[in-house]
């Protein structure tokens, strides 16, 4: 149980309208460095589908998947049904999800910056591996040490942003993180362009340029302060003081180090973080920390922006029109994150989720509409439907980048309280990558089966998230990240989980029986 006569009970009170700062350009430049993890994770993302549509990767290490794209008699849903080849992109996430559970607790224990440090040193590993592969297991290990240091970055980095940005600008400055994934996904994108060109080892530097992003966040790591919340909670009270004082540009920080100091007592008075947040009165937070990464992935964004080059030429596009069109989508996402950025703190979380919902469905359908009308097992689909099909892929990643795509990250990294936020982070990171991995590893395959219906399923997933969002999703805009307690007792349905500020321990503790009951 949480505690017992004496336990402290956590922010007791808002304060939110007695918190002083500004934006000071030490948070700036801290925030920049931590969000270079998301550049790598997006270039991983997006480096993949370039590379595993090349010529030379595909002799060296598929050279089954390499005779099969060249049969003409071969069903064009179906030329890169490979699991091997799936493995390759699903491996890293796969890695990630294990890395995750290790990062959870060295995150708590010895704070945010050395998780981000961790993650880089790994990312460094893995780039050196990928890019001097000469067989199918050093490309593998490549790929997992990759992964490693996803599962770090995606622990840490989130947290970092929310935990150092102003309660007013938090949602702005946590979509950092997402906007270097896009960058990075762009950035890679435009990298498999140039280098698609450069045979028979441009391959190498696609995979091995991810070094120079995390030579910069390793680099740049040592500098970086901790938060103010992981100084205090690991008992540095003083120093977390100043550099609460430091991040916020004023000395009039009273109320806001109150409430990291309350949360930090009942933090430390928790053994057992993960055994804990399976209490009924942190099941709203379990609930998002679950469903919104699970729903993030099941959007499809993955499976267009893994595999976008061989999507496209598996609909009739040329190797360089494919790349291209790759490209194309990578830059329409990094300029929506930057519609979500501007608005997010002024329109708040749920307008921005529920309008990109219906987007990304309308499109979704569409495109299927198309593919079935006019896109069929042999035959290459018309130029002009060509066109209109790109145009919608463009339309549901600008929708998703200034909605699931962000948000999928900042909701739950701003709804824990500081006793469980390590440890739903860590249940966070851990959905988002094994639906990264599931949908990585089966996509190819489901193509095959479902054909333009793949479309329909993920728009059916769409659906449900939008309407989750539009009943269970509280507004989070604007509320101080230790007083997001108090938000889940003035939700119509999660009310009756969360006990009743009145009834202080007490309550808590007669929660924790009847859950057992």
């Amino acid at each position: 149980m949480a505690g017992g006569g004496g336990a402290p009970a956590g922010v007791k009170k808002e304060r939110a309208e007695q918190y002083k700062g500004r934006v000071t350009p030490f948070v700036v430049f801290a925030c920049l460095v931590a969000a270079i993890g998301g550049s790598i994770f997006g270039y991983d993302v997006g480096i993949s589908g370039g590379v595993t549509s090349m010529d030379p990767f595909l002799k060296q290490f598929f050279p089954v998947v390499y005779r099969k794209k060249n049969l003409e008699s071969e069903n064009n849903y179906c030329k890169y049904n490979n699991q091997k080849l799936a493995a390759f992109t699903s491996s890293l996430y796969l890695a990630g999800l294990a890395a995750s559970f290790v990062a959870s607790p060295v995150t708590r224990k010895y704070g945010r910056r050395a998780s981000i440090l961790c993650g880089g040193i790994s990312f460094l590993v893995g780039a050196s591996l990928n890019a001097g592969a000469v067989n199918m297991a050093m490309l593998l290990l490549g790929r997992i040490m990759l992964g490693v240091g996803i599962g770090f970055v995606d622990q840490a980095v989130p947290l970092y942003l929310s935990e150092m940005a102003p309660a007013h600008l938090r949602g702005g400055l946590n979509m950092l993180f997402q906007l270097a994934t896009t960058l990075g996904i762009f950035s890679a994108n435009m990298v498999n362009y140039g280098t698609e060109k450069i045979r028979p080892w441009g391959w190498r530097l696609s995979l091995g340029l991810v070094a120079a992003p995390a030579l910069a966040m390793t680099i740049g790591g040592c500098f970086l302060p901790e938060t103010p919340n992981s100084l205090i909670e690991q008992g540095h009270v003083h120093e977390g003081r100043r550099v609460l004082e430091k991040i916020r540009g004023t000395e009039q920080v009273d109320a806001e180090f109150e409430d990291i100091v309350e949360a930090s007592e009942l933090a430390n008075s928790i053994e057992h973080p993960f055994r804990n947040i399976l209490k009924r009165r942190n099941r709203p937070q379990l609930v998002m920390a679950i469903f919104m990464p699970a729903f993030q992935i099941l959007t499809g964004i993955n499976s267009i922006l893994f595999y976008a080059p061989v999507l496209f030429r598996s609909m009739g596009f040329g190797g360089n029109a494919s790349l291209y069109s790759s490209v194309m989508t990578g830059a329409v996402l990094a300029a929506s994150t930057l519609v979500s950025i501007a608005t997010v703190d002024r329109w708040g979380r749920r307008a921005l989720l529920i309008g990109g919902g219906i987007q990304m469905v309308l499109c979704q359908v569409i495109v299927a509409i198309i593919l079935g009308l006019k896109f069929g097992d042999e035959k290459q689909l018309p130029k002009d439907f060509s066109i209109v099909v790109v145009v919608l892929f463009c339309l549901f990643v600008a929708a998703f980048g200034w909605s699931w795509g962000p948000l999928g990250w900042t909701v739950p990294s701003e709804i824990f309280p500081l006793e469980t936020r390590s440890a739903g982070q860590s249940i966070t990171v851990a959905v988002n990558l094994f639906f990264t991995f599931a949908i990585a590893q089966s996509f190819l395959t489901l193509l095959c089966s479902f054909k333009f219906g793949i479309f329909l399923f993920f728009a059916g997933w769409i659906t449900i998230m939008t309407v989750f969002v539009y009943f269970f999703v509280p507004e989070t805009k604007g509320v101080p990240i230790e007083e997001m307690i108090l938000l889940w007792r003035k939700h119509w349905f999660w009310k009756r989980m969360v006990p009743p500020i009145e009834g202080g321990e007490f309550a808590a503790e007669l929660s924790d029986i009847r859950e057992f009951m």
